[in-house]
């Protein structure tokens, strides 16, 4: 319940594990055709440049949340959830400065460029799901530059006619493995990406039937492959201990998780800043 403390995982063990998989049960009577769904997490660290402009922004929050109340403390909360996220997927997001948005700043970075080469090497395709436009359009140009295959991103801004022109040609077998990126907002329902195997969420949207839906655009009638689900988690931060108290919680999730993060904020002070502090046990050397 609320009073859980979110830092009782076994450090350790996780960063040991690269990943714990597990097999998601679905009703045989609904989707008998469609082939498995494999979940796994994919626990990354900071670099030590992120773990530094992460500790300041939980010091600014600390200084600040004594003091605040009401709405102001509501949004205080929910900025500081997104700054943190912005770390938490590359520092390039976060400073708004256009400096270089490469892998040796970002160990979630890396990974997914590590990950997407070798879905693409085995002639599989993948979707990438993230809840920033920003970072969406940076990743574009990063995996144009960095994989040899199409790379497709869908957001709000996209016209209807070119959304379906890009669909059209993900799914046509005539274009080859791709990677197909997509807004969580803006691709999240409606469409059919099936050619998709592998669908990476990059960031997290502490909502499970959100995240569920997304990774229905690939996990649903007309998918003949098993897919597998990447959930990217940083160690040692708010990212991790969100989603442990979301597994903790999971069968009575609807309970306490609603469209978006504002259940966050009806933390006390003290378990909020529980949640964002910083193991620095997570930060990668070097």
């Amino acid at each position: 319940q609320r009073d859980n403390d979110p830092r009782r995982a076994e450090m350790l063990k996780r960063l040991i594990e690269p990943f714990v998989l597990r097999r998601v049960k679905t009703d045989p009577e609904i989707i008998r055709d469609l082939p498995d769904k494999l979940e796994n997490r994919q626990f990354c660290n900071l670099s030590k440049e992120q773990a530094s402009l992460y500790e300041a922004v939980v010091r600014e929050v600390e200084q600040r949340l004594g003091s605040a109340e009401g709405i102001n403390r509501q949004g205080l909360i929910l900025a500081t959830l997104t700054r943190l996220k912005q770390i938490c997927n590359h520092p390039a997001q976060f400073l708004h400065d256009g400096s270089i948005f490469a892998n040796d700043r970002s160990p979630k970075l890396e990974r997914l460029c590590d990950m997407l080469g070798d879905v693409i090497a085995e002639g599989e395709s993948a979707l990438v799901f993230t809840q920033f436009a920003e970072v969406g359009g940076q990743l574009e140009k990063h995996l144009r530059a960095h994989l040899d295959c199409p790379v497709f991103y869908l957001h709000g801004a996209v016209p209807a006619a070119r959304r379906e022109r890009m669909i059209a040609e993900f799914q046509d077998p005539e274009t080859g493995p791709g990677v197909f990126l997509l807004s969580l907002r803006a691709g999240g329902v409606g469409i059919t990406l099936t050619k998709a195997n592998h669908v990476f969420h990059f960031d997290r949207w502490w909502n499970p039937a959100v995240e569920d839906q997304a990774t229905d655009r690939a996990f649903r009638i007309g998918q003949r492959k098993n897919v597998f689900v990447h959930k990217f988690i940083t160690l040692g931060t708010l990212e991790e201990r969100i989603d442990k108290l979301i597994e903790e919680k999971k069968q009575v999730a609807s309970l306490i998780v609603g469209n978006d993060e504002s259940w966050l904020t009806r933390l006390d002070n003290d378990t909020f800043k529980q949640l964002i502090a910083l193991n620095q046990m997570a930060v990668l050397e070097g």
